[in-house]
């Protein structure tokens, strides 16, 4: 792969770091022959510092390493996509990805929105607060989930047979959120249904979808 990257005059090349669960863009760095060699050889991200001008391994001091799942190039072979696993956040003011400015939002991104609501589903059932709806359904158990979980999954049923896009779309957000909370009391992670779910799609024969 290292001959079919187009290294700039400076021996660089743009690395955009992605979350390989997320899928959001967690910061831009760049890289030289060694950095990418070091990546391949270590499983963790390294760059070159053009402010610094030297070698850099990503969380070296901080602890916050990025453990790569996946390397690729773009098709004009001059920049490399990462995929990462990141151990901490991933920008120095200790945001999670550097680019937390915005300057312009129609809407939160999706995945940002599934991993806060995961986060908060955990946080109420490590930390209970009073009169939280989620810490009830913890503090009540399996059953009460698995009701729960019977009755929205009943009600998305309905909303389709009367054919109504809105009732449906609500009755499925209660699904979601309901078997959410299922998953972090049996400690089914998001990710776990993402990689079930990429294992089907990859399969062959009668079990394809």
């Amino acid at each position: 792969m290292m001959k079919q990257i187009t290294f700039d005059d400076n021996g660089l090349a743009p690395a955009i770091v992605q979350d390989a669960d997320t899928g959001q863009v967690l910061t831009l760095a760049y890289m030289n022959e060694e950095a990418f060699n070091k990546t391949i050889a270590t499983k963790e991200a390294w760059f070159y510092s053009r402010k610094r001008q030297e070698l850099w391994h990503k969380g070296a001091t901080s602890g916050n390493k990025q453990v790569v799942q996946s390397m690729s190039i773009d098709c004009d072979q001059d920049a490399i996509l990462l995929q990462v696993k990141p151990q901490g956040p991933a920008c120095h003011t200790g945001e999670e990805t550097c680019f937390h400015k915005n300057v312009f939002q129609d809407q939160p991104a999706s995945f940002i929105m599934t991993k806060q609501l995961t986060e908060k589903i955990k946080t109420r059932k490590e930390n209970p607060l009073p009169n939280a709806y989620t810490t009830y359904l913890f503090a009540e158990g399996m059953d009460k989930i698995l009701k729960k979980v019977g009755e929205e999954a009943s009600e998305v049923i309905i909303g389709a047979k009367n054919n109504d896009k809105s009732e449906v779309t609500w009755e499925i957000a209660d699904l979601t959120y309901h078997t959410l909370v299922l998953m972090e009391l049996l400690g089914v992670s998001v990710t776990d249904i993402k990689r079930e779910l990429l294992k089907r799609h990859l399969q062959k024969g009668d079990g394809e979808q």
